[in-house]
């Protein structure tokens, strides 16, 4: 899968971002010269993880026959400390439907076990860029 990120206005921060069928938008705060028109690469950081625990849960509920009607996750972040080295994100889960204890348990640790949160605490990423002629 390949995404593409343009640049929108030479005059801009913001950039369109193409994955597939979907046209998603990226801006940076007011803070750093941005117009805070879109969500911040950060911001889709935190959310590939709140995302992917939802969809996580939810599959796994209805695959295990778990009455799980709903999934709520909030995801705080602190980047205080990021230029160290440390980025830390909170993720509270609010979990809706008739579920008993051990259901509720049950769907907490596999929260953690999304393939993002997993990608983000346990995988060795290696990124390569290579610079092409542009036009």
């Amino acid at each position: 899968m390949t995404i593409d990120v343009k640049t929108q206005s030479p005059d801009s921060f913001v950039h369109s971002i193409q994955i597939n069928d979907h046209q998603l938008f990226t801006d940076l705060p007011e803070g750093l010269g941005g117009h805070d028109e879109a969500p911040s690469p950060h911001d889709y950081f935190d959310a590939a993880l709140g995302a992917c625990k939802a969809l996580t849960l939810k599959l796994y509920a209805q695959r295990k026959g778990i009455p799980l009607t709903g999934v709520h996750v909030q995801v705080n972040r602190d980047n205080a400390a990021e230029s160290t080295g440390k980025y830390v994100l909170n993720v509270t889960l609010r979990l809706e439907g008739d579920l008993t204890h051990v259901q509720r348990k049950e769907l907490d640790r596999i929260a953690d076990h999304c393939p993002v949160h997993k990608l983000m605490t346990t995988a060795e990423v290696s990124i390569e860029t290579t610079l092409v002629d542009g036009q």
